[in-house]
């Protein structure tokens, strides 16, 4: 069962986020060997670059070797594109770094995004808070966040989750995300 996606109306409200926007030097490295995984196209016919290696539920795993890169880096994928806006759409991004060491959510979403209002994020209707933009590229602008444990946990643990784009400061577009697959395809990144 694929997610429902419907413009939603979210009032401005305190910026302040327990999701931790990357480092801008842990943002760059980890940038550079994920590379790959962002989006060719435009939102219409976005699709990640890389062989799909397998599906669990609504996510793919798939994989590829960046350029300059020794080996092959593999990420858990979803695309949703907006029901009433087939113009909008974004694509949620799960991956372990090279090192293994950092867990990281990369989210590409369209150009036009209102970047100082940030990427929202809700779980079971709880808002969990914002993650600031680090960069737009020709096919969107990508928000990122290391996930630490606990965002970890109530990602795999929630039964809905809710990207949240803004457009004006009072308007936010909710794009719902299935995480059927989620927790398993995680368990199965190399």
């Amino acid at each position: 069962m694929g997610p429902s996606n419907q413009q939603i109306r979210h009032q401005h409200h305190n910026r302040a986020s327990t999701m931790i926007p990357a480092s801008r030097r842990v943002a760059r490295w980890i940038c550079g060997a994920a590379m790959a995984f962002l989006l060719c196209g435009t939102a219409i016919s976005a699709h990640a670059q890389g062989a799909v290696r397998s599906v669990h539920g609504d996510w793919q795993i798939r994989c590829d070797t960046p350029p300059g890169a020794k080996a092959e880096q593999c990420a858990l994928i979803q695309s949703v594109v907006a029901e009433d806006r087939s113009n909008a759409g974004l694509t949620v991004i799960v991956l372990k770094t090279a090192d293994q060491k950092s867990k990281l959510m990369r989210v590409v979403a369209p150009l036009g995004v209102l970047l100082p209002s940030g990427l929202g994020l809700k779980l079971d209707n709880v808002d969990v808070g914002r993650a600031g933009f680090v960069r737009c590229l020709p096919n969107g602008c990508v928000a990122e966040v290391v996930m630490d444990d606990k965002l970890l946990n109530q990602i795999r643990n929630a039964k809905t989750a809710t990207f949240i784009i803004f457009e004006t400061p009072e308007e936010g577009i909710g794009f719902p995300l299935s995480l059927n697959g989620l927790a398993e395809g995680y368990d199965k990144l190399p």
